[in-house]
């Protein structure tokens, strides 16, 4: 049996273009992309790694990072991911797939491996740790088997299953699978620290971890981030503000999250037409 990490990776970040590309510590040279991959290096049970990016041009410097960190890399398609995932998969033999996102560059190496063992342990089809949201934004680790990640690719229809990879498992049809959901342990718990990279606040936020954990210990831990926030909790305000990017499967709950951006920005005259098809919407569902 085959355990593989695939880190998945692009430069076309709508939100962040080139987010992956910055650097960690910044000004350092190292890029958030590298990060990812020497923590992961130091995960015990992953027999490969493998950064899975697109065909696109623009992400031959995705390539080259993975060369430079003597990694292999898969391309593939922009869109479907789920797709990318397969084929990197079916490729390169990989039976349980440990899939990380490029945008963690805090992720911690004894996170996947708890992960990971419970997902041995239970013989499980899908584990995660974001099931239910207990550990900070930005340490998530998703497992999935072989097996079921080939049901998905056979199967998906919607474009939000392809882009994200998972949510025909987790979410659209999830009585399909065993599911198992990791917790994090009471020292770890804390859901509303955000060290993830989705926008330009994420990355100040992660700029400022950087200088005071890294100069100590280039491989800082979880528990290391969790207690830099207990001593220092004005760090959050940096980016108290983000929405973290969800999965919907309903176009209700999209008008609702659609109202909560438009209420960060006090655009009231939006939010009153938002909130009036939001009403549409429930009456329909009722009939």
């Amino acid at each position: 049996m085959k355990i593989g990490a695939i880190v998945q990776a692009r430069t076309t970040s709508t939100r962040f273009p080139q987010k992956v590309l910055k650097e960690l510590p910044y000004g350092s040279g190292i890029t958030v992309l590298e990060q990812v991959i020497r923590r992961l290096k130091k995960a015990k049970l992953l027999d490969e790694m493998i950064v899975a990016t697109t065909t696109n041009p623009e992400d031959d410097l995705i390539v080259k990072i993975s060369e430079k960190e003597c990694i292999k890399y898969f391309r593939g398609s922009e869109k479907n991911v789920l797709e990318r995932y397969y084929l990197c998969a079916k490729k390169n033999k990989i039976d349980i797939i440990v899939r990380i996102t490029s945008d963690c560059p805090c992720i911690d190496w004894n996170i996947v491996y708890m992960v990971v063992e419970e997902h041995l342990r239970n013989k499980a089809d899908y584990t995660s740790n974001t099931i239910k949201r207990t550990f900070p934004h930005g340490l998530d680790v998703e497992i999935v088997s072989f097996k079921a990640l080939e049901k998905a690719y056979c199967e998906a229809s919607e474009d939000f299953e392809k882009e994200h990879v998972c949510p025909y498992i987790h979410t659209t049809n999830r009585e399909k699978f065993k599911i198992v959901s990791v917790e994090a342990p009471d020292y770890l718990t804390a859901p509303d620290i955000r060290i993830t990279l989705d926008i330009e606040e994420d990355y100040a936020l992660l700029c400022a971890v950087f200088d005071y954990l890294y100069p100590q210990n280039n491989y800082f831990q979880a528990v290391d981030i969790v207690n830099l926030f207990e001593g220092k909790p004005w760090l959050k305000l940096i980016n108290k503000k983000v929405l973290q990017k969800k999965i919907f499967d309903s176009l209700e709950e999209e008008l609702k999250e659609a109202k909560k951006l438009l209420e960060l920005q006090e655009l009231k005259k939006a939010k009153k037409i938002i909130e009036y098809y939001i009403n549409k919407v429930g009456e329909k569902n009722e009939l």
